[in-house]
């Protein structure tokens, strides 16, 4: 089983730490959350921390040990922020909620002397070990997809999809997601995004990403003839087993391979999908990726792509420096803006965006229902091997994950692209 990172001891660093206390003071005087500190706590340590909002139903973080977590915070930046609470340095009665806080308002607590300090203990540099060469794609991939089936099997539904769901929406346009309803909300994602590119009896469709097989399943069924691919041998196996007993299988094809090894049909592929998998290319490879599309895409071929964004500023700030996400998740993952995605269509291809659909609430929706599951069925997990520091890893990721969809700093669509 993937390790995760060894967790660090909180350094000692005091000028640091002092700088760091100063920031969230600076951020409670600004924005809508509150601090508390631990009935057990010296009363000076107390009365420093306490806060003078009296809001009732602002997002509270509970600091249970201040000493280590200014430490954490001041010498590591948002890493450091990560790390005291996977060590339980801080807790939170709305995690989601108390990050989505500080996302919407990072701008205004932290100082601009010190945005603009990007190589340092705030946000430090990528390294070339993450560079998502073929060999170094399939590294990164398995330190988050080799860990066990039945942690994923844990809190995702019975398609397997882990990725944004459409659900149903009331008549204001609010989202009803409930668990009853995710995996139909699973199967509504794709199979719109098949509408999209327009699959159906015959086509020949290229998918990128395989999974654990609920697209091909659906593809087929509508009568295409599918190739999928993925370089996670894992998600082949249990894909296979899956589109099998789906009884499908004369017309799936799976590739253990990288999307830059696909072999080309003859005639091109009509329709080509991808589901949340450019996150993994890295900005290097973006044009790599979009020259492959269109090479195997047929003269009329359709492409339906779903994909997290980010916003244009915010992903040119971000995409060069190393995040609690790579250390602990996703190692050399990139989230792209809309403008990255078109100036490299323009530039590198004869493709361009049609259409574009945008569904950032219901990520928002999904995740909660990841979480919350998650937690449910932890105790199921216990003879994995799976700790405290892991439990807390991953629920800090999915609130980190939501909060990203909460606060606007993400969002997610579905692009039609063609020629």
């Amino acid at each position: 089983m993937p390790r995760q990172p060894a967790l660090p001891d909180p350094p000692r660093a005091p000028i640091r730490a002092m700088l760091a206390k100063a920031v969230i003071h600076r951020a409670e005087g600004r924005l809508p959350f509150k601090i508390t500190a631990p009935q057990d706590l010296d009363q000076a340590v107390r009365d420093d921390l306490a806060s003078d909002q009296t809001v009732q139903d602002w997002p509270e973080m509970t600091l249970h040990r201040p000493g280590a977590f200014f430490q954490r915070l001041g010498s590591s930046g948002l890493i450091g922020f990560g790390e005291a609470f996977q060590a339980g340095d801080w807790d939170s009665d709305d995690l989601s909620g108390l990050l989505a806080v500080f996302a919407s308002g990072v701008d205004s607590i932290v100082p601009p002397r010190l945005q603009r300090l990007r190589g340092h203990s705030a946000a430090r540099r990528r390294s070339g070990v993450e560079a998502q060469t073929i060999d170094g794609a399939r590294r990164n991939a398995r330190h988050h997809y080799a860990l066990p089936n039945e942690l994923f099997l844990a809190f995702l539904d019975e398609t397997m999809c882990y990725s944004c769901a459409i659900f149903p929406t009331d008549a204001d346009q609010s989202v009803i997601a409930t668990d009853t309803a995710l995996a139909a909300a699973q199967r509504r994602k794709l199979e719109r995004l098949l509408d999209l590119a327009e699959v159906g009896q015959g086509t020949r469709l290229l998918e990128i990403g395989t999974g654990w097989g609920e697209l091909p399943v659906l593809a087929a069924r509508r009568g295409a003839k599918v190739r999928t691919v993925t370089n996670m041998a894992e998600h082949a196996e249990m894909a296979g087993d899956r589109i099998a007993k789906a009884g499908v299988a004369d017309r799936v094809r799976i590739d253990l391979c990288d999307y830059r090894e696909i072999a080309p049909e003859s005639e091109g592929f009509d329709a080509i999908v991808s589901v949340e998998m450019i996150e993994a290319v890295g900005p290097a490879y973006w044009p790599a990726y979009f020259r492959t599309l269109d090479s195997l895409l047929a003269p009329q071929g359709k492409i339906g792509l779903q994909v997290m964004t980010m916003p244009h500023d915010r992903m040119l700030k971000t995409s060069s420096t190393y995040t609690w996400i790579d250390k602990y998740i996703f190692p050399g993952g990139v989230i792209p803006s809309i403008e990255a995605i078109e100036a490299i269509l323009d530039k590198e291809t004869g493709l361009r965006v049609l259409d574009c659909y945008t569904f950032g609430e219901h990520y928002q929706a999904t995740l909660a229902l990841w979480r919350r599951r998650f937690n449910e069925n932890w105790s199921a997990l216990a003879h994995l091997g799976f700790d405290e520091t892991f439990r807390r890893t991953w629920n800090f990721y999915l609130a980190f994950c939501e909060a990203g969809f909460r606060s606007g700093y993400l969002s997610v669509h579905q692009f039609l692209i063609s020629r």
